[in-house]
């Protein structure tokens, strides 16, 4: 099997560290059309555990996202970095789960055969569904972002 040692990767293109929180997020223009990356039928399922809005749900679930996504993508850099699979596996299975909830579903995708190859012993894969995951993450942001935005 190839040492975890080599998965190491430079920085990911289309992020970099926000300068309050050293999370990352999507620098410039980098994320393409924001709202298309967020299933509307997932959002719709939120919507309807709160009918008239009053609570503020939808927008209290994407606050909370938005903010685990941050922390959550460079955990993940961070362990990729440290060629530490488990921390790996662990920030993908958790930002799998979130990101589902939210209808990021090609996130949730990436992360789950992120955390596949990881568990499967396929470091060599790991590298790139990471660069993917982190451009799809930028997009994902830059969506909920907007949403809060409205």
């Amino acid at each position: 099997m190839q040492q975890v040692a080599s998965m190491t990767a430079p920085p990911h293109p289309g992020l970099q560290p926000d300068t309050d929180t050293g999370t990352l997020v999507p620098a410039g223009d980098a994320v393409g059309n924001a709202v298309a990356v967020l299933d509307a039928q997932a959002l719709a399922g939120l919507s309807a555990l709160d009918p008239t809005g009053a609570n503020r749900l939808v927008q209290r679930v994407l606050a909370t996202y938005q903010g685990s996504l941050g922390r959550l993508l460079a955990q993940l850099s961070d362990a990729l970095t440290r060629s530490d699979p488990a921390g790996m596996r662990l920030a993908a299975h958790t930002l799998k789960s979130s990101s589902a909830s939210i209808g990021a579903l090609e996130l949730a995708r990436l992360c789950a055969a992120t955390e596949t190859a990881l568990r499967d012993g396929r470091v060599e894969d790991v590298p790139a569904l990471v660069d993917a995951l982190m451009r799809e993450a930028g997009g994902v942001e830059a969506a909920v972002r907007a949403r809060l935005a409205n």
